[in-house]
Order: structure tokens, then C-alpha cells, then sequence
């Protein structure tokens, strides 16, 4: 006869006005995913904030009340995260964690669970995480060079030209750039044609609309006219798309590897050189404006770079 497996908590709260103070840890993540997926948040990001919480209850004991909970004993669980659990953790990685904590501690006090957040002073990583990639005018004129002269057979292969001109010019992520569909695509303004980023997580619904030029919507239509798409714009994994990135970096002798992340960065120093308000940016790449403020920076100090390296 097979028993009955026990329930991890005797009680799990049903809405967040049940939870309290002595609720455990482990009891209330079901209420906090739900408070995400209302939120609008990626079911990426979701499971990677539950997972980070879990991490927390494995260091701490995930039946631990929520009020047993410091901003010292989070700095300590963060400590052995980075340092003692045995498993390599990046930059980014360290700095997704932290973002966790501070969403679901927040989450907490705005529900009257607690009174005070104690993940709002935990300690960031110290030193300033390094600086990325991005083109410069002269890196964008080789890499468009380079995609346009490959070849699919003996015929010019489109791909490649239009991947890396659709990255140019919207930033967009390489799964936004995956799940894109003839559908996205729109000219019915002929002087500006534009693509729509669309995103589904449960019952929210988000749409970001991006004007692109009539160059690219060009290069579009010979794209799909050689390849024949049915509905998704590429027919290819994003995996092989990171491929077709890498090899025109190696053909226009980018002096680092070009990536779906080095595109981001250049298509947003590349508007914030041009004049486009912060507002604008951030809205274009789909940032909250809390990510916003660290993004901004970078930006900032990339262009910066850019004017030191064109002054000498």
C-alpha cells in the first residue's frame, strides 16, 4: 500500500491578507508567483525568482517564519551563494538574486505581512560590474558589409543582413527576435513602417511598438521571399542565429565576439547618441524603470568611451 506523501506546511495561506508574520517562507511563494504573473513578469523570470527563494529556504530553512528574516542573515545567505555553496556564480547572476529578494521582500511589507523590508538594505556586489560591448560607426559599416556578402548556395543569403539590421535598430532580446512573426511586421505607414513586440505570460498581455526604417522593412520582404517563411520570421533555432552573429563579427573583424547582447547595447548608446529622450529608450527595449537606472549609466559611459576612442 503506497503512503500518502505529507504536506510540506500543515497550511498554506490562500490570499495574501492571510499571510503573517509567523507564515513560513516556503508558504507564501505560491502567493508571490501569483503576484508576478499579475505583474506582467516572464515566466522565465518567475521561475528564476522562485528558484532563487528556494535557494534562500535551502541555506536558512525554507519553514522559517518570514519575520526570522534580517537584512544580516540575507547578506550572509548572499555571501554563501557567491562564496561557500561550492557552485560558480556569476555577475549577473549574483545581481539577479539580490533583485529577488528585494521583490519578494517588498512584496511583503506592501501586504502589511511585515513592517519592515530587511532586503532593502542588503549589500550589491562590490565594484562596478564591467563595462559591455558596443559598435562604433565604423564596426557597424564592416559587420553590414560582411552580412551582405554572405552567400546561401550561390545566391545572396538575406539572413544574416537582416538579422543584424533588425538588432541595430530595435535592441531587441533573441527570443523577442525568435518568436517574431510575419504578423509583426507593419507598413502601412509607407514612410514608417514598424514591428511589434508582443508578449503573453497567463491573462497579461504587453505589446511594445518600435518604428524601424523602410531600408529594413525592404530588406525584410527579400527575406521573405527567399525563405519563404509561413509564420515565425526565422526558421532557424536562435542558437543558429547566435552563430550567424558570430560569424559576421569574425568577417568584419570585431575585435570582440558580436552577440545578441552587444546588438542591445549598441542599438541603445546608438539612440541616446542620436538624441532620443531616456524615456523613450527604456520603453523601447522594454526595461522597468527600476532596471532602467543602472541601464542608463552604462549607456552613458559607453558613449562616453566612444567619444574618448574617436578623440585619439
Amino acid at each position: 500500500m503506497l503512503k500518502r506523501q505529507l504536506p510540506l506546511f500543515a497550511s498554506e495561506p490562500e490570499d495574501p491578507k492571510d499571510i503573517t508574520r509567523k507564515t513560513p517562507m516556503g508558504a507564501t511563494l505560491e502567493l508571490f508567483r501569483q503576484h508576478l504573473v499579475k505583474e506582467g513578469k516572464s515566466e522565465h523570470t518567475i521561475k528564476a525568482f522562485i528558484s532563487d527563494l528556494n535557494l534562500l529556504g535551502e541555506h536558512s530553512d525554507i519553514k522559517s517564519p518570514i519575520s526570522l528574516y534580517t537584512t544580516t542573515n540575507l547578506n550572509e545567505f548572499l555571501q554563501w551563494m557567491e562564496h561557500g555553496r561550492g557552485v560558480a556564480c556569476s555577475r549577473k547572476t549574483y545581481a539577479r538574486r539580490v533583485t529577488s529578494l528585494k521583490v519578494y521582500f517588498k512584496w511583503l511589507k506592501a501586504i502589511g505581512a511585515l513592517a519592515h523590508d530587511p532586503a532593502q538594505a542588503i549589500l550589491q556586489r562590490s565594484g562596478p560590474a564591467p563595462l559591455s560591448q558596443a559598435l562604433t560607426s565604423d564596426d557597424e559599416k564592416a559587420a553590414i558589409v560582411a552580412a551582405q556578402g554572405m552567400k546561401k548556395g550561390e545566391e545572396h543569403d538575406h539572413r544574416p543582413e537582416l538579422l543584424f539590421q533588425l538588432l541595430l535598430e530595435t535592441g531587441i532580446k533573441k527570443s523577442e527576435a525568435g518568436r517574431l512573426t510575419i504578423k509583426d511586421f507593419d507598413r502601412s505607414n509607407p514612410e514608417q513602417p514598424v514591428i511589434y513586440i508582443r508578449h503573453k505570460t497567463k491573462d497579461v498581455y504587453k505589446e511594445r511598438r518600435i518604428a524601424i526604417t523602410p531600408r529594413l522593412y525592404d530588406v525584410y520582404e527579400e527575406y521573405k521571399a527567399q525563405y519563404l517563411p509561413k509564420e515565425a520570421i526565422f526558421t532557424c533555432t536562435t542558437r543558429n542565429l547566435e552563430y550567424i552573429l558570430t560569424d559576421i563579427g569574425e568577417q568584419a573583424d570585431i575585435p570582440f565576439k558580436l552577440s545578441f547582447e552587444v546588438m542591445r547595447w549598441t542599438c541603445a548608446t546608438r539612440d541616446y547618441r542620436a538624441g532620443l529622450d531616456e524615456e523613450t529608450i527604456r520603453e523601447k527595449l522594454g526595461l522597468s524603470r527600476t532596471s532602467w537606472y543602472e541601464t542608463s549609466a552604462k549607456i552613458k559611459r559607453l558613449s562616453e568611451q566612444m567619444d574618448e576612442q574617436q578623440a585619439t
